[in-house]
């Protein structure tokens, strides 16, 4: 039987240690493979070489599973890094967001990344990335609303007059 290759197989080693991390079942499967082979007499190091795992890691795969079992080997929770924001200035925040920037002293019509993170620096003394402050918007169920630019040296008053006489559904062109 010829040997079965994968084409880009370094990129799609990657692609596939991506896709096993992105679950906790996919995770835990990873681990019992990875245990499977320690039980078929393979060393520690040559299952982490395998997986592209480190050394200590499939140890202490092994050491749960001898402590726990099965059950050792699936994830808890993560707390992850505390927020940045109490839940009061959380609350505080809603409301902010719910008024314009330039209440707040801002030279923004909308608010963004840039001048979430600006807000945040000036009222509540927390220095946050752009990228998080957008995760704060999509947090908090704010969706981005980009403004509708207007025609260069358009005149608002005409587009306004204009807008009152158009009639929804005519097809008429000027």
């Amino acid at each position: 039987m010829r040997k079965l290759q994968i084409e880009d197989a370094d990129v799609m080693r990657i692609a596939i240690q991506q896709e096993i991390g992105r679950s906790k079942d996919s995770r835990y499967d990873h681990r019992l493979h990875g245990l499977l082979l320690i039980t078929a007499g393979q060393s520690s190091r040559q299952v982490a070489d395998l997986f592209g795992e480190n050394g200590t890691t499939v140890q202490r795969w092994v050491q749960r599973f001898e402590e726990g079992g099965l059950d050792a080997l699936r994830e808890g929770e993560r707390s992850g890094r505390p927020r940045m924001l109490d839940a009061a200035q959380w609350r505080k925040l809603q409301g902010d967001l719910r008024k314009s920037p330039r209440d707040f002293g801002l030279a923004a019509n909308l608010w963004d990344g840039p001048v979430l993170c600006e807000h945040l620096r000036r009222h509540y003394k927390v220095a946050l990335g752009v990228r998080q402050c957008q995760r704060i918007f999509r947090q908090m169920g704010f969706r981005l609303r980009k403004p509708r630019p207007q025609v260069a040296q358009a005149d608002p008053v005409k587009i306004a007059a204009a807008k009152k006489t158009s009639q929804p559904g005519s097809t008429h062109r000027r």
